[in-house]
C-alpha cells in the first residue's frame, strides 16, 4: 500500500520515462509534487525502493530502475505479465541499448605476403671486393616495398656511397636487371671477378663508376670490361 505521495511520485517518475526517456531531477520531483525541499524526494524514493518498486543503481548518479507498478496504475497488469524495468538515466540522455559489437574485419586477406629475396652476401662501397658470393639467406620484404621484377639483396661494405645514404653494414635490395641509365646507383661487376656499388656514368664510350665520396676517385673502364648486374631499389639499415 503506497501512500499517496508515494503513489504521484512513482507515476510521475513512470509517465516522464515513457515520454522523454530522461529523467525528472530531484527538484522537478520536488516542484512536481509541491513538497518544501529535496530532503522529501529522498524519503520517498527510498520508501519506493524498500517496498520493491524501485531500485537504485549503484555508481550511477540519479539512475533509478522501475521493478513494477502497482495495481492501482495498472489493474491486473503485473499479474498477467512481468514487468519489465525501465533504467531512467539522469545525465546520460535517453536510455538507448548500446550497439552490438561488430566483429572486426581481418585484415589477413587484405594484406599481401611478404616476398622473401636471397641476401647473396657482400658488395663494395669502396675498394672493389671479391664479386658477389652466393646466396647466404633470404630476406622478407613487403612486396610494395620492391615493386615487379627479380631482386636480391647485398650487403654493404665500405664508405665510398655515404654522400648517397648508404653506410657499411646497410642491406641494399637490388632489381636484377643489365642496363642502367646514367646517375643511377648499380651493381656493377668489373672485368667479371670484382663487384662494386657504385653510380653509374658514361664518359663518351666508357664507362665511368663514380663514388659519392669525395675520398674515392671515380673509375673509368672500357664498356667491354663492366657488366650492370641490377640497380638499386631500396635500403634497409639495422639500429
Amino acid at each position: 500500500m503506497l501512500t499517496r505521495k508515494q503513489h504521484e511520485l512513482l507515476l510521475f517518475i513512470h509517465e516522464r520515462l515513457k515520454e522523454t526517456g530522461i529523467p525528472p531531477s530531484f527538484d522537478e520531483m520536488k516542484d512536481a509534487l509541491d513538497l518544501a525541499s529535496k530532503s522529501g524526494i529522498h524519503r520517498l524514493i527510498t520508501a519506493l525502493e524498500e517496498r520493491g518498486f524501485i531500485r537504485r543503481l549503484a555508481n550511477r548518479a540519479r539512475a533509478l530502475e522501475v521493478l513494477r507498478l502497482p495495481d492501482s496504475i495498472a489493474p491486473g497488469l503485473n499479474a498477467q505479465r512481468k514487468f519489465e524495468p525501465s533504467v531512467i538515466e539522469g545525465s546520460l540522455g535517453r536510455n538507448v541499448a548500446p550497439p552490438k559489437p561488430q566483429p572486426r574485419a581481418s585484415n589477413d586477406m587484405d594484406m599481401p605476403a611478404n616476398v622473401s629475396i636471397p641476401v647473396m652476401g657482400r658488395i663494395a662501397a669502396g675498394v672493389p671486393i671479391s664479386a658477389i658470393q652466393n646466396q647466404t639467406h633470404m630476406l622478407s620484404l613487403p612486396p610494395d616495398m620492391i615493386g615487379s621484377g627479380e631482386h636480391y639483396a647485398l650487403e654493404v661494405k665500405g664508405d665510398s656511397m655515404i654522400e648517397a645514404g648508404i653506410f657499411d653494414g646497410d642491406t641494399v635490395v637490388i632489381k636484377r636487371g643489365d642496363t642502367a641509365n646514367p646517375g643511377e646507383i648499380i651493381v656493377a661487376l668489373v672485368d667479371d671477378e670484382e663487384a662494386t656499388l657504385k653510380r653509374f656514368r658514361r664518359k663518351g664510350a666508357s664507362i665511368a663508376l663514380e663514388a659519392a665520396n669525395p675520398a674515392y676517385e671515380t673509375r673509368i673502364f672500357g664498356p667491354d670490361r663492366v657488366q650492370v648486374q641490377g640497380k638499386l631499389v631500396g635500403l634497409i639499415r639495422r639500429y
